[in-house]
């Protein structure tokens, strides 16, 4: 029998992405019996606390000591708070758990902004992970040598796990299920718990955040014209120029800065735009493309799909509120 083990950092977790892995996967375990089988799974929830009051105190966690469990094949991460450099702090015996763990055999799976504490143990360094996207640049920032791809709703590597943001979790969960059970009870458990099996991408939901507390002012500057530029035509090399650097210096800071090329900043900008405008409901597609700077339908739809995962005129079916 595999034995998995939710652990319960010290601060503030979500709840949810430690009940809801705990109840989908027992529910999976159950499934599996009913059919015949020996249980698969034994779930347990464990740390270095003996109880963690979430909530303002509506509800608590017990956990059983993590010290008593010498072996496990499973760790689940569950999503933090945001106060991302304390928690690490505060949880530093766990984190070494988690690494001794990994190096004695276990899988890891981190839930959401749990990547934080999983970055922390060193299992990451020059691998990929994905966390949610608006923790992306803090991400980045704390931890470089990391490749992180947001877009990603589950990011794989050997042995470890890692998924994009918030209820996103549950594919993450149903991943495993269908890893540790099979495909059928993983279907299964994505009816019972009314799951999209197939989701792929968190990219529909991103909210570009515009990444200016770099400290980089020459870049801040070209970043404020790019955005009130959006519907003009220019060149990077003029903007270079107009800030007194090169072209090559200008990309180079740039990238360090915001984490994108000059150009996949301007696309990111205006398909931001872009699907404002497009959650409105009132313009055509034409007209939002139009104020964005395209005249070329075909350019913008490619990068629109790029960008979010699906075509400017499904985003506008699906998320607009007129």
């Amino acid at each position: 029998m595999k034995q998995v083990t939710i652990v319960v950092p010290k601060g503030d977790v979500n709840l949810s992405s430690i009940s809801g892995s705990f109840e989908i996967l027992t529910r999976a375990n159950a499934y599996w019996q009913q059919a015949g089988n020996k249980p698969i799974l034994e779930i347990r929830i464990a740390g270095f606390v003996t109880e963690l009051k979430l909530e303002v105190g509506f509800f608590s966690i017990h956990p059983i000591p993590i010290k008593d469990i010498k072996k496990t094949d499973l760790v689940i991460i569950p999503s933090l708070s945001y106060d991302y450099a304390h928690v690490i702090k505060e949880n530093a015996a766990l984190i070494s758990w988690i690494r001794e763990q990994y190096k004695n055999g276990a899988e890891i799976a981190s839930i959401c902004t749990g990547a934080f504490l999983l970055a922390a143990t060193g299992l990451l360094d020059g691998k990929t992970c994905s966390t949610h996207w608006n923790a992306a640049n803090d991400f980045r920032r704390m931890f470089p040598n990391i490749n992180l791809q947001p877009d990603k709703l589950i990011a794989v590597e050997k042995g470890i796990y890692s998924n994009g943001g918030a209820y996103s979790f549950l594919n993450l969960i149903l991943f495993l299920v269908e890893k540790y059970f099979d495909r059928a009870t993983a279907i299964v458990c994505s009816k019972i718990f009314q799951i999209e099996i197939e989701r792929t991408t968190q990219s529909p939901f991103f909210i570009f955040q515009t990444q200016k507390n770099h400290g980089d002012e020459l870049i801040r500057h070209a970043q404020t014209f790019i955005e009130e530029n959006l519907s003009e035509k220019f060149s990077f090399e003029e903007l270079a120029t107009t800030l007194a650097t090169s072209r090559r210096n200008f990309d180079r800071r740039f990238i360090k800065a915001t984490g994108n090329t000059p150009v996949e900043y301007l696309q990111r900008v205006k398909v931001e735009v872009a699907k404002r405008t497009l959650e409105k409901g009132r313009k055509s597609i034409y007209e939002v493309m139009n104020e964005v700077g395209y005249s070329d339908d075909k350019a913008f739809r490619e990068v629109f799909k790029k960008i979010t995962g699906i075509s400017p005129l499904e985003y506008k079916a699906k998320y607009n509120t007129a």
